[in-house]
């Protein structure tokens, strides 16, 4: 039972991470109102792991941006070095500026990290911010389809769009959805926007997570007897995330993310009325 605990909530990290549902806020559900915990498992470290697996699903979706950005990070020193700036600045080398930009609010929300923690626990939240993710989502359909590319689009944008994800590191509300939203918002082709969307969860998941570990190996939570639950729920996670951000890509060009509207309305009110009931 316990391994198909692992599996279980493994398999909602890599659905829900990249789908603009919430993992964070189904983990919450699972966890709270279902006990899917698996057995001697300590929750943050085991939740950790799955964040883990689904970055090694954006790393593979997008591993050529990702190449492409390494090298244009060392064309950057050495150009800097000879005080040289191409012109145009090169796609990729604009983008790993725009990913900094828009990283740079989750450190606004790093005092608030206990408190944001804390709300796991409370469904009736996690019911409410799923019922304000399908809103937004439902509003990211009636948005005019932009233009804006890493050619075009500003560093505002990208600020814009790192606010949005620093508001969705509370549980319930989707990183994914708001930053596509934010995106689509700011006029961005919606093809780039889930492109920017995905690459930006990179810094955020890394310096999140290597916070996390820190506090989980000072409190002695890892116990390596538990490994085969570990890589239960490391692997479910990243091959279902793999499969989840292809399915992204397919709606978000589309301009159907009415589906995934009514889904977070329907989970947000069942996770309210679990909660009053149970």
């Amino acid at each position: 039972m316990s391994l198909l605990s692992a599996f279980l909530l493994g398999l909602i990290q890599g659905v829900a991470e990249f789908l603009p549902i919430s993992s964070s806020g189904h983990l919450a559900i699972a966890q709270n109102l279902f006990h899917l915990t698996p057995e001697g498992v300590d929750d943050v470290f085991f939740s950790i792991l799955l964040h883990l697996g689904t970055l090694v699903a954006v790393f593979v979706a997008y591993w050529g941006d990702i190449r492409e950005m390494v090298v244009e990070f060392f064309l950057g020193i050495r150009d800097i070095a000879r005080r040289q700036t191409p012109t145009p600045v090169p796609p990729a080398r604009r983008l790993i500026l725009m990913l900094v930009v828009g990283t740079l609010p989750l450190f606004a929300v790093l005092p608030l990290q206990d408190w944001l923690e804390s709300l796991n626990a409370n469904t009736y939240f996690v019911g409410g911010a799923l019922i304000f993710t399908g809103v937004m989502l439902f509003a990211c359909d009636k948005i005019r389809k932009g233009r804006k590319t890493a050619k075009t689009a500003t560093m505002l944008d990208a600020l814009m769009v790192g606010i949005g994800q620093a508001v969705a590191t509370a549980p319930g509300i989707s990183r994914s959805g708001t930053t596509i939203s934010v995106g689509c918002l700011m006029g961005f082709e919606r093809k780039f926007a889930v492109r920017f969307a995905f690459l930006l969860s990179i810094p955020a998941v890394i310096g999140a997570n290597i916070l996390s570990l820190a506090d989980a190996i000072q409190a002695g939570a890892i116990n390596w007897e538990l490994l085969p639950y570990y890589a239960v729920g490391v692997v479910t996670a990243a091959v279902t995330g793999y499969l989840s951000i292809f399915l992204v890509r397919l709606v978000a060009d589309k301009g159907k993310f009415g589906f995934f509207a009514y889904y977070c309305w329907a989970a947000g009110l069942i996770t309210l009325i679990l909660t009053f009931v149970l």
